[in-house]
């Protein structure tokens, strides 16, 4: 009976040690998952942010339309561009007052053209793909909407690319991803969501922390 008894006893303190030890080690397994696909879908945010901001730099406005940005990517064009001081005759000035006065103006010099593609992405194509969320068995493209926010009656321009975390954290703990989507700190992407942008707010940044690289 006593060495039934015994068993009995190191069954349990094997399963509580288990218990323990898994307790440990899935946060940290669940940690270096996490990091390795917010790295992947942190730099597609990245092109498409530049994207975006190509888009507005072009025309003025930002694009919620994956393929009209992807079709812009490969056909737009910046405009370079010369800024400079000079003067000149004030006309209206002269025939007021029958005297020469020269003011300064600021004349802008069209320099010539070079690609929008070439500029940003120096010959790769995975802009193409930026859409798509770069996660083995998610088969997702990022949300895209783009308009604009009233700002004391200005209109000015918005938009957000973005991903849920339960999307990307699929076939993980689901108590820890449920963790993930309410946290709240520095060092970490805040919310449900990893995103550029926003439709909310007036800002091109990114919701990451720099260890994930730059936001801004």
């Amino acid at each position: 009976m006593k060495l039934v008894i015994q068993l009995v006893l190191w069954i349990v303190i094997i399963f509580l040690g288990y218990l323990v030890f898994n307790s440990i080690y899935e946060p940290i397994k669940f940690n270096e998952v996490k990091e390795k696909r917010y790295a992947k879908v942190i730099e597609n945010l990245k092109d498409i942010r530049d994207a975006e901001l190509a888009y507005r730099t072009v025309t003025g406005e930002f694009e919620g339309n994956w393929d009209n940005l992807v079709r812009f990517i490969d056909t737009a064009q910046f405009t370079l561009t010369q800024r400079r001081d000079t003067t000149v005759m004030d006309e209206e000035y002269r025939e007021a007052y029958g005297v020469d006065r020269r003011i300064e103006i600021v004349v802008i010099d069209t320099l010539g053209y070079k690609s929008v593609k070439d500029s940003l992405f120096k010959g790769s194509d995975r802009y193409k793909n930026m859409m798509n969320v770069p996660v083995e068995g998610v088969d997702a493209q990022f949300e895209l909407k783009a308009g604009t926010l009233d700002k004391s009656g200005t209109q000015i321009p918005v938009f957000v690319a973005r991903i849920a975390k339960e999307v990307l954290l699929y076939d993980q703990d689901k108590d820890l991803v449920n963790q993930e989507e309410e946290i709240v700190g520095v060092d970490d992407v805040n919310g449900p969501f990893i995103q550029v942008g926003s439709m909310e707010d007036v800002k091109t940044s990114g919701n990451w922390p720099k260890v994930y690289g730059d936001a801004e």
